[in-house]
């Protein structure tokens, strides 16, 4: 493709990714919604059916490849192979499968999402990192921070994107894109986790930036208000490529989905899927590790221990959890004891191998006066005992800082921060519904409809159109869930989605989830385990 034809390529893109990116997780949202609510769920969504056949469309004057003629095409209908001219006036959809039809539009997608990236990713560029006024107002450290390796991430997808327009070309009707996408991904999209990595720092020196530099809060302002910008923000900008990393990933899954199963199309996206997901942990942990040793040295300085000291500083280490509760000083039965006088706090430190128990004193600081390993603990609730012991659990260290078992009996603020302690405390303690990873035929299971980033570690941050098994819920308002495309938890409010009603698309979400992660069983036995840590 000629310089030309490439830049005019770029320009007729209806989208930019965000738009995309919000558009696709709506139109996902919609689609499960009417396919819950069909009394027969065996029947499709009118997005997923095939078309009727069509009178054929007469092509433009200069009839251009598939992908031109499609990013060309910018209405609410956005991206649909079978809408192509080229498409309905071959008459290929009258001979595909309905099947082949879903996987051509699966694999039309990636392409043309990576399309819409790309046009994102030069106006991030070309806009706001180029632009003159902002070039001397930042320091060159201050630049770098801020975009980081963006200009390597920018190379990485045009040439992934060419070799993808390439495959389009080929033929009407499309052989492949895991392919492209295995072999883009072992030996390019490494830069993704460089640029990931640098997210904490990059968000961290924006905020410092807007603060401290009247004329970059200005010039920010003003560049976010050209039309090219469509509205969006210019930090809406610089978190594309974690975004795009992982949808990528979800792209592939759906192509998964729709392949012939044991065919080479099938082992193809098995591939694709298992580098991508590698890449974005890879990302995860990238973000996790600054944050994680910050907040570990902050700790440290906080406790000061009456019993033996513990080194709390790890690089195998992080935090869970953190909060008061309520010890209680008498026995189990002294109920006619006033509740001030039967419970004094204490306050809890929870890692991922160990747990602290403290008492806060003066000057910000918690007094140490027990501890055990995390795998040394044991949970167990109190039922009907009355108001004052609502929310109420026993905690056993089976081996505390003395090598001897210890007991708390421990009250927490409300229902869910009650189970949120015990499942954090002892994760392998069954919860109220089957995991994922227990091959339940069904399961209660909820979608993501508002986006939710999570505020404490035990939580979990939830995207658009999620799907997620519920493993608890509690009377006010909060559930503990398991995402089925990573098999991440955590709790999230339960206003954020809604509940799937019917079993048999329950059932079929958990059968593809399935399909997706078969290619490593060992790993998914390993999972339940894993994830709780």
């Amino acid at each position: 493709m000629t310089a030309d034809s490439w830049r005019n390529l770029i320009e007729h893109i209806g989208l930019l990714y965000q738009e995309y990116r919000d558009k696709s997780t709506r139109e996902e949202i919609e689609n499960r919604r009417l396919q819950d609510s069909q009394t027969d769920p065996e029947e499709t969504s009118p997005s997923e059916e095939t078309p009727p056949e069509a009178e054929p469309t007469s092509t433009t004057e200069n009839k251009a490849p598939p992908q031109i003629s499609l990013l060309r095409n910018s209405n609410s209908r956005f991206n649909l192979w079978q809408d192509l001219p080229e498409i309905r006036s071959s008459g290929v959809l009258s001979i595909l499968q309905p099947d082949e039809i879903k996987l051509q539009e699966a694999m039309f997608e990636l392409v043309t999402s990576e399309a819409s990236y790309y046009k994102s990713l030069n106006l991030l560029v070309s806009h706001f990192m180029e632009n003159e006024r902002l070039k001397k107002i930042l320091h060159p450290s201050e630049a770098h921070i801020l975009f980081s390796n963006v200009l390597d991430v920018m190379a990485v997808s045009e040439r992934f994107l060419l070799d993808l327009e390439q495959r389009v070309e080929e033929n009407i009707v499309i052989s492949d894109v895991c392919d492209i996408v295995y072999q883009h991904t072992i030996n390019h999209f490494s830069v993704y986790i460089t640029y990931v990595s640098n997210q904490t720092y990059q968000e961290r020196a924006y905020k410092q930036l807007l603060q401290d530099k009247p004329a970059f809060r200005e010039v920010i302002s003003q560049l976010e208000l050209d039309p090219k910008c469509k509205g969006l923000s210019f930090s809406s900008f610089l978190i594309l490529p974690f975004q795009r990393i992982t949808r990528l990933k979800l792209l592939v899954q759906n192509i998964l989905k729709k392949v012939e199963e044991k065919s080479d199309r099938e082992s193809t996206a098995l591939d694709a899927h298992k580098e991508l997901e590698t890449v974005v942990k890879a990302c995860n942990e990238g973000v996790r590790k600054m944050s994680r040793t910050e907040q570990m040295i902050s700790i440290q300085k906080k406790l000061e221990f009456k019993i033996k000291s513990v080194p709390i500083i790890s690089h195998s280490r992080w935090l869970l959890k953190q909060g008061e509760l309520q010890q209680m000083n008498g026995p189990k039965t002294s109920r006619t004891l006033r509740t001030k006088k039967l419970f004094r706090e204490i306050y809890l430190f929870l890692f991922n191998d160990l747990l602290v128990i403290c008492r806060q004193i003066p000057g910000d600081k918690y007094q140490v006066f027990d501890s055990a390993p995390r795998g040394l603990l044991r949970v167990e609730e109190l039922e009907d005992q009355g108001q004052s012991l609502a929310n109420v659990f026993i905690l056993r260290l089976l081996e505390n800082a003395d090598d001897r078992e210890a007991s708390y009996m421990l009250k927490a603020s409300s229902q869910s921060e009650m189970k949120r302690w015990m499942i954090s405390l002892a994760p392998n303690r069954r919860t109220k519904f089957v995991s994922f990873t227990s091959r339940l035929v069904d399961c209660p299971q909820i979608q993501c409809v508002h986006p939710y980033v999570a505020q404490q570690p035990d939580e979990l941050s939830l995207e658009l159109a999620d799907v997620l098994n519920i493993l608890d819920k509690t009377d006010d308002g909060w559930i503990f869930g398991e995402r089925l495309h990573d098999q991440e938890r955590g709790w999230f409010p339960s206003s954020m989605g809604e509940e799937i009603l019917n079993p048999k698309i329950r059932a079929q979400n958990l059968k593809e989830c399935f399909r997706v992660h078969k290619s490593d069983d060992s790993q998914r036995r390993k999972l339940g385990s894993r994830n709780r840590q």
